[in-house]
């Protein structure tokens, strides 16, 4: 068994810190009063907002590598899954 973390967690994991990178610097920016804070309690919600906002196209950018590694790492999951499937199915049909 390999230790190495698949592809599809490591890509979760980074695109979890773009977004938690984003949440501190616009909360750090809504409690300077570069941004206008959330109405009553809202203020993190609004800040929870943007954060995704701003870091789903960072991710989109900055992810690409990991991202096509995850495609690859699952296309060939469903490859093997179905040599296994059809290996399967000829031995039924043989017996």
């Amino acid at each position: 068994m390999s230790l190495k973390p698949s592809a599809a967690f490591r890509y979760s994991l980074m695109r979890l810190g773009i977004f938690v990178a984003a949440f501190l610097a616009i909360w750090a920016m809504v409690y300077f009063r570069v941004l206008p804070a959330g109405l009553g309690r809202s203020n993190l919600f609004w800040v929870a907002l943007l954060a995704l906002i701003v870091s789903a196209p960072l991710s989109w950018v900055l992810l690409r590598k990991q991202r096509d590694a995850m495609a690859l790492q699952v296309a060939e999951k469903v490859d093997r899954a179905k040599e296994r499937l059809a290996a399967n199915q000829s031995q039924e049909d043989g017996v």
